[in-house]
C-alpha cells in the first residue's frame, strides 16, 4: 500500500484485531498527548476510553529535562489521570541502566537540576571534569552552557564512557514550533570528538524492557504510541511491540513516506485512535 496517505484519515498495515487486543499502551507525551502546555484535542477522551476498557497505560517520554513528579503534576493539571508507576522518563531509565553497570559511579552530567536529582537520589556522585568522572551523561539540558559542552568534549575525547538519555533532535511546541533537543547536543559533541554515545531512551529496546517489569501482559499485547518515527516507531520495531504513529507532533506524512521505520498504524491524532478503540 502506498504511504502517500491522506493524513485526515487513519491508515494501517495490520489487522484492527491486533489493535483491539492491546492490553498496555506506552504513550509518548510531547507531541502525542500535549504540545507545550496545551492538551492535544482528544487526548483526555483517549485516556477515558482506556480506563473504561480496563487497559493499562504508561507515559513514556524521552524528555529528560523533568522528573516523574513534574510530569505527574503537568498531566493532572491538564486533566489526565496518572499515578507514579505510570510515568517513566528517559532520565530515570538511564539512571537505572547505569545503576546496573556501575552503582555509585562518578558522573559528569549535562542536565537540568531535576535530572541531577534523579541521579543523586540513586547514589551517583555528580562531579566536575577535574574530578575524574567514570561516565559522561548527556540529557536534555535546558541549562546548557558552552563550558559544559567544552568539558564534555574533553572528557569524551579522552575516552570517558559516554551515555545519552535520548536522541530526539527537536522538542515540539505549540504553533508548529520546536526547541533543540538532546539529539542536537549529541551532534555537537560528535562533530567535535567523532564519538557517539550509548543511548538508553527511545528508540532502544532497553527502555521498553525496564517498562515491561511494571506490567504483566505479554510483549505482543503492548503498543507504543508516539509522534516520532526515528524514536517511537523505531523503538517499537527494536522491542518487537506494536507501533502507532500520530501525526500531531514532529512526524509528517512526507517523513513517513521516506522513513525506514514504518508503523503498524497511523492516525492523524490520538482522537482518531480513541474512536477506533471505542
Amino acid at each position: 500500500m502506498s504511504l502517500e496517505l491522506d493524513i485526515s484519515r487513519p491508515f494501517w498495515v495490520c489487522s484492527m484485531t491486533k489493535l483491539q487486543a492491546i492490553e498496555c499502551f506506552l504513550l509518548d507525551m510531547d507531541g502525542t498527548i500535549y504540545l507545550g502546555d496545551e492538551l492535544i484535542p482528544g487526548a483526555r477522551e483517549f485516556i477515558t476510553t482506556l480506563r473504561e476498557r480496563g487497559t493499562n497505560y504508561i507515559f513514556l517520554t524521552n524528555n529528560s529535562s523533568r522528573d516523574r513528579s513534574a510530569y505527574l503534576s503537568k498531566l493532572n493539571k491538564l486533566g489526565v489521570p496518572a499515578e507514579p508507576r505510570q510515568v517513566v522518563t528517559s532520565g530515570e531509565a538511564t539512571a537505572l541502566y547505569l545503576d546496573e553497570q556501575c552503582p555509585g559511579a562518578k558522573v559528569y552530567l549535562l542536565g537540568t537540576p531535576q535530572l541531577a536529582n534523579e541521579f543523586s537520589k540513586r547514589g551517583f556522585k555528580l562531579v566536575t571534569k577535574d574530578q575524574s568522572p567514570d561516565y559522561v551523561v548527556l540529557g536534555f539540558d535546558t541549562t546548557l552552557t558552552y563550558q559544559k559542552l567544552w568539558d564534555a568534549c574533553d572528557l569524551v575525547r579522552a575516552g570517558t564512557p559516554y551515555i545519552a538519555t535520548h536522541p530526539d533532535f527537536n522538542c515540539p511546541l505549540p504553533g508548529g514550533k520546536y526547541m533543540p533537543d538532546t539529539g542536537a547536543m549529541i551532534a555537537f559533541i560528535e562533530a567535535a570528538t567523532g564519538k557517539k554515545p550509548k543511548v538508553i531512551g527511545k528508540p532502544n529496546r532497553e527502555i521498553v524492557d525496564i517498562v515491561l517489569t511494571r506490567v504483566t501482559c505479554p510483549r505482543e499485547q503492548v503498543a507504543v504510541v508516539g509522534d516520532r518515527l526515528y524514536t517511537d516507531i523505531a523503538m517499537g520495531q527494536a522491542a518487537e511491540i506494536t507501533s502507532i504513529l500520530v501525526l500531531s507532533g514532529e512526524a509528517t506524512a512526507t517523513d513517513l513516506s521516506r522513513s525506514p521505520h514504518q508503523p503498524d498504524f497511523v492516525f492523524p491524532s490520538i482522537a482518531e485512535l480513541a474512536a477506533e478503540l471505542s
